[in-house]
């Protein structure tokens, strides 16, 4: 499956403006570009675009960890925010912490255009039988 495939299946995140740049099962990364229409008040990127794209990228991550014949869904989310993004973009990577029979949880890393820590993302996602 491409990163091209992955979006597709994704419509709200390719909508959104959403990058991935490589998908294996171990990591994921993928970015979001900062725009004006992505910001709140004095031109910071809103904090639910970069949600939607860890969010997005984590989620990659788990259906790359999916026992054959499952989906996924997300469970939880929990954002820690560092700093604001002003402009440039915003990088993440999302790598499993637990592959397990009933859930599977991603740890996703955001990174603004200097390499600095912008936030950081913990998401469960529940395995569920088709």
């Amino acid at each position: 499956m491409t990163t091209d495939d992955l979006l597709d299946a994704m419509p709200f995140a390719r909508a959104v403006g959403i990058e991935i740049d490589a998908a294996a099962p171990e990591e994921v990364t993928g970015r979001l570009a900062w725009a004006p229409e992505r910001c709140t008040a004095g031109g910071v990127m809103h904090g639910g675009a970069v949600m939607t794209l860890a969010d997005s990228v984590g989620a990659v991550c788990a259906f790359l960890n999916l026992p054959p014949g499952t989906s996924t869904t997300t469970l939880e989310s929990k954002t820690n925010f560092f700093r604001a993004v002003r402009g440039g973009e915003v990088r993440a990577v999302a790598r499993p912490l637990h592959t397990g029979r009933t859930s599977i949880v991603v740890q996703t890393d955001l990174y603004d255009a200097d390499d600095r820590r912008v936030a950081q993302v913990t998401q469960t996602q529940a395995v569920l039988s088709r």
